[in-house]
């Protein structure tokens, strides 16, 4: 039982240190305009969701994770995952903003890890969370989920805007690079 709760903890440290890292990072990046009204409500609703799910017990005894091997299978996902979401915002710089934001000094990313997906942040934030399921418990899918629907209409919405920024140059790229996951989706 106690090798359980050092998984936990890694997690818990993980998630964390990766979250104070972004928003620091947050601070150095250009300027932008972002739809608040529209992207604060989808945040509420996944919000809304994710606090139904604990209130209703969905993570509660959710059959913790005991098995060495998942746990590090899914502790090398968790490193992998977010590894290319580092990676990805480190590579875009000061280009990256708020999901659905436009830049005032657009540039057009599509090195590094934007060649293998156009969204490798999101995939890298998926790829860890699916991570935390394998090790800890198979309920946090059900996060992944939620998360992987708002990631797929965000991305949706900054593609409408990146074609619209880029109308020579994105709509190529796009044909030539999957969203989320490299050469499926």
């Amino acid at each position: 039982m106690c090798r359980v709760h050092a998984v936990e903890l890694v997690f818990a440290l993980g998630w964390a240190t990766f979250w104070i890292y972004w928003l620091v990072a947050a601070f150095f990046m250009k300027r932008g305009h972002v739809s608040w009204s529209l992207e604060l409500r989808i945040r509420a609703v996944v919000v809304v969701l994710a606090i139904l799910l604990l209130r209703l017990g969905a993570f509660r005894d959710g059959g913790l994770n005991s098995d060495p091997w998942r746990a590090g299978l899914g502790l090398l996902l968790f490193a992998l995952g977010l590894g290319f979401a580092i990676w990805a915002r480190q590579h875009i710089r000061r280009n990256w903003g708020t999901p659905m934001s436009k830049k005032v000094e657009p540039e057009l990313v599509t090195s590094g890890p934007y060649q293998l997906v156009r969204h490798p942040i999101y995939s890298g934030i998926l790829l860890a969370g699916v991570g935390t399921a394998v090790a800890l418990s198979w309920m946090w899918l059900i996060a992944m989920v939620l998360a992987e629907v708002y990631f797929v209409y965000s991305a949706t919405v900054e593609e409408h805007y990146l074609t619209e920024q880029f109308p020579d140059t994105y709509p190529t790229y796009r044909r030539s690079t999957k969203m989320l996951v490299p050469f499926i989706f």
